[in-house]
């Protein structure tokens, strides 16, 4: 009679040729990291150079400059006076319970990452909604980035760069940036087909029909995919930190390990309040720019 003990029992792998598998993946990747990985450490340097130069220049300024400076954005973006009141309060209790520095280190990574995510995620998304071939490739790569475990994708970024700011840019940028290429795709998709015709009409070429008509109208849906990177750089401050990220991530870490509740509690809050402060302030941003697309069609 047939063996039928597969009916029961899941058939696997045998344990010696798995570990020979892993055997094999881990000194290959090894391997690669060993010799190539000076390189690919040196094309990063710009932006370790531009990322230390702008923390440095975020620590050296005078904090009434830098907080100056924030709320006068804040108040350009949203021109709100509740909003830009709630985050000088902020902003100042951080300051006093000694969070300042730490504060401005977790704000030059933010911004950077930001900045970077918006660089790569808006041209790929204008390329996946142009595009269904494009989009066909990406999504399921977007889709392994949004789902795939932080911890997971740290391992190659660390063995292959180390720690410290740039392995931990890296991962933020893996992290947040699908939200910005999703919801550029879907912005651009969702203008309407008459405006382009319309366009097309008055002799307006591809690049002006995306720069002009498209990019404008899809504004709105691409400052809420901004939002959520923000959001989501945000929520990876803490596990950037393990790989040597300084900012307001390792107070966190630390009293997670020696059980510090106040630290903890201080530095979380004030993760928030820069959490709230960027949502707000985005969120503001893109009502007043739709609010403002609305009149002009109108008028």
């Amino acid at each position: 009679m047939a063996d039928s003990s597969w009916l029961t029992t899941f058939p696997e792998m045998d344990r010696a040729d798995l570990v020979a598998m892993r055997k094999a993946l881990d000194g290959a990747y090894r391997e690669f990291s060993r010799n190539y990985g000076d390189i690919i450490e040196g094309f990063f340097d710009p932006l370790l150079y531009f990322l230390v130069w702008f923390e440095k220049m975020l620590l050296a300024a005078p904090w009434t400059i830098v907080l100056t400076a924030l709320l006068g954005l804040t108040y350009a973006a949203s021109r709100s006076t509740k909003l830009t009141a709630g985050i000088t309060v902020a902003f100042l209790l951080i300051g006093y319970f000694g969070m300042w520095d730490d504060t401005m280190r977790t704000l030059s990574i933010i911004t950077v990452a930001t900045l970077l995510s918006i660089v790569l995620g808006v041209p790929i998304g204008i390329a996946m909604a142009h595009s269904g071939r494009v989009r066909a490739t990406i999504t399921p790569v977007l889709d392994i980035m949004q789902t795939m475990p932080a911890f997971v994708y740290l391992i190659p970024v660390v063995m292959l760069l180390g720690i410290g700011k740039v392995p931990g840019i890296i991962a933020v940028l893996v992290y947040a940036i699908p939200p910005v290429i999703r919801l550029t795709d879907l912005g651009i998709r969702l203008v309407d087909r008459d405006v382009l015709e319309a366009a097309t009409a008055f002799g307006a070429t591809r690049r002006q029909r995306l720069i002009e008509v498209q990019l404008p109208l899809a504004l709105p849906t691409i400052m809420a995919g901004i939002n959520q990177t923000i959001m989501m750089a945000l929520a990876m401050v803490v596990i950037a930190s393990m790989i040597g990220v300084k900012g307001l991530g390792q107070p966190v870490l630390k009293s997670i390990t020696n059980q510090y509740f106040t630290m903890g509690l201080l530095n979380g809050l004030a993760i928030v309040a820069i959490a709230i402060m960027f949502d707000r302030v985005s969120q503001a941003y893109a009502r007043r720019t739709q609010h403002h697309l609305k009149g002009v069609e109108h008028d």
